[in-house]
């Protein structure tokens, strides 16, 4: 027959006569007429879209049937495919009309493709153990360079941060006066007669409103009489002075701090909730106040600042709040960074650049499960992120059994070099968004 004729596909009855039975040609899965039949290392036949819909539904190397992992990446039958095209032409060529209008399919074999893709891309690497040696090197680096940073800022912070760690009832009187010198530059208008009183820590937990209102103190700015008792009062519930940065909320709240900076990372709604529910006058207010600030009224006095993180939210404050909290978690962390950029100058920098590389990664994960259709896995990806969370909790349970200086190391490592792997998780989701 010449070349460019055509020929029907055989009828049942002729391909009963020849002996041939449709459930040879049958796919696995589907049981219907094979469509690019690929066959696994196990032997099994399945259509192409049909393991490709499997392995995104179950992201698992192996067999529908029995289970089998397959070797290297699954590829057509030419056999089988010219076989089934010659006996069974108009079914295949209905069949493939049907998986090319069915967008979902599509979607799924471009995505087992790009998995077969990347699979293959390794192979033009010419040595992996280069990459092994350097990524060893980049990590002993890192982690040196955290044991320094650590050594560094706890032998110079031990002085700075000593009215932290020391009650106040045992004060002296050259602690009260730095803790008055650390409230701002007003201040100082009153560190003289607290200095000639000789106020220790036990008779600065007994003066009130009365007594800094009348000779010698003479604290007749009702501002500045406000913040002194609001800063007292805080300092007496927690017996320590309050922390007033990053640095001194560590001192005072070591394992909590690893905690928040994991768990804000990992799943900044589940934490900022922990925070809500456990820590609400401590963390949870000044974060909100922070982050929503209230609109500033001009007869505002600078001194107020230490009273606006303890008041109640208004309901625009609580709005705003909402809104980032649901959709853009990372934005209400950024926020917080941004506003303590003048004290922490490249401690801020640097949370806001690792804040929008996991915003980036979320993103691109949520892109991921509606493009790819992967919404059949999200109970499996949230199981798997709950489980991740729950290391975060564990931390506060088993981390007081450990010294001081393990949790110290970690706090650095989350805080300063994690952004290097988030930013290849980015890299990687972005180039392989099937992976």
């Amino acid at each position: 027959m010449p070349r460019g004729s055509s020929k029907s596909s055989p009828t049942r009855a002729e391909l009963n006569l020849s002996g041939i039975s449709e459930s040879e040609f049958s796919c696995h899965c589907c049981y219907d007429i094979l469509v690019n039949p690929t066959t696994l290392t196990c032997g099994h036949n399945f259509c192409r879209h049909c393991l490709a819909q499997w392995w995104v539904s179950s992201r698992k190397n192996e067999c529908p049937e029995c289970r089998e992992k397959w070797q290297g990446f699954p590829k057509i039958n030419i056999l089988l495919r010219d076989a089934t095209d010659k006996y069974f032409r108009e079914e295949v060529e209905r069949r493939k009309v049907e998986i090319q209008a069915n967008s979902k399919i599509s979607r799924s074999l471009l995505a087992f493709q790009s998995y077969g893709d990347h699979l293959n891309q390794p192979r033009t690497i010419p040595t992996r153990g280069t990459n092994s040696f350097f990524s060893g090197v980049l990590t002993a680096l890192t982690f040196v360079a955290a044991l320094v940073l650590v050594y560094h800022w706890s032998s110079s912070g031990v002085e700075q941060h000593v009215l932290i760690r020391k009650p106040i009832s045992l004060w002296t009187p050259e602690d009260v006066v730095s803790w008055l010198e650390l409230l701002g530059p007003w201040a100082q208008l009153y560190k003289e007669a607290f200095q000639q009183e000789n106020v220790n820590g036990r008779l600065l937990l007994m003066l009130g409103e009365e007594e800094l209102l009348r000779s010698p103190y003479n604290i007749t700015n009702q501002a500045h009489r406000r913040a002194v008792l609001a800063e007292l009062d805080r300092a007496e519930t927690l017996g320590i002075k309050p922390p007033q940065n990053l640095w001194e909320y560590k001192v005072a709240h070591c394992r909590m701090s690893v905690f928040l900076v994991y768990g804000l990372k990992r799943s900044p709604r589940l934490t900022i909730f922990y925070m809500y529910l456990f820590d609400y006058s401590e963390s949870f207010l000044p974060f909100l106040h922070t982050c929503c600030p209230a609109v500033p009224d001009i007869e505002q006095s600078v001194e107020s600042k230490y009273l606006d993180k303890q008041v109640a939210p208004s309901w625009q404050q609580w709005a705003e709040f909402l809104v980032q909290y649901f959709l853009i978690p990372y934005q209400l962390i950024t926020a917080f960074a941004w506003a303590w950029l003048d004290v922490h100058y490249w401690t801020s920098r640097i949370i806001i650049i690792d804040t929008l590389l996991l915003f980036m990664l979320e993103v691109t994960t949520l892109v991921e499960l509606w493009v790819i259709a992967r919404l059949r896995t999200l109970p499996i990806a949230m199981w798997d992120h709950l489980c991740a969370i729950s290391h975060g909790f564990l931390f506060t349970i088993i981390w007081p059994f450990f010294p001081e200086f393990l949790c110290s190391c970690y706090f650095y490592w989350a805080l300063y070099f994690s952004p290097i792997i988030t930013f290849s998780s980015v890299v990687r989701r972005v180039m392989y968004p099937a992976i």
